[in-house]
């Protein structure tokens, strides 16, 4: 990654660690963070170094919004949650946040396996797991009440994850690594 990317999106970055901040301590991202992020991503896609251009930054955050609305359906993640991965899109752009999605999912499992490790609950995990999954696929059947009532009632750890932060791994992860020269 050149100097300049790393200059251009050091206001994600900042921001998105505030986001994890947020999350870790209160289990909530605040509504005018997650708007700031949108915003500011909107707005920079208009300057004379953009990170994407302005199509590119509403695909971005309409693919942010796709990718995490079933899982806001089924009570998989929250409001803020799916509102943080559209955000990130304005900055990116849709081919990018769809990386940092399926990095938090992979970053996001490691932090659920290393917990459910350190609380002695991973056979309690692979079984709401399983359970979860056998839902997942039976859900035109079952319902999406069921479904997401199943979701909630299968707590395989303490505290639910917060989402920001394999957020925040994920999109550096991304744009350290995955960016090339673009």
């Amino acid at each position: 990654m050149t100097w300049h990317a790393v200059v251009t999106f050091a206001p994600l970055i900042a921001m998105l660690m505030w986001a994890a901040y947020e999350d870790l301590r209160r289990r909530r991202i605040p509504n005018w963070l997650t708007l700031t992020i949108a915003l500011t991503g909107l707005m920079q896609s208009f300057t004379a170094y953009p990170t994407v251009r302005p199509w590119q930054s509403v695909c971005g955050l309409a693919a942010g919004l796709g990718l995490t609305i079933a899982l806001f359906a089924l009570g998989a993640l929250g409001g803020g949650d799916v509102k943080l991965l559209a955000a990130a899109g304005a900055w990116t752009g849709a081919a990018l946040v769809l990386y940092v999605f399926l990095a938090t999912a992979v970053i996001g499992m490691v932090i659920v396996l290393s917990q459910s490790i350190c609380q002695r609950r991973v056979r309690v995990l692979l079984r709401n797991s399983l359970l979860l999954v056998v839902n997942l696929l039976h859900v035109k059947q079952l319902g999406v009440e069921h479904t997401r009532a199943t979701g909630q009632s299968c707590r395989s750890i303490d505290r639910p994850l917060p989402y920001a932060v394999p957020v925040l791994i994920a999109t550096a992860a991304v744009l350290l690594f995955g960016r090339g020269s673009a």
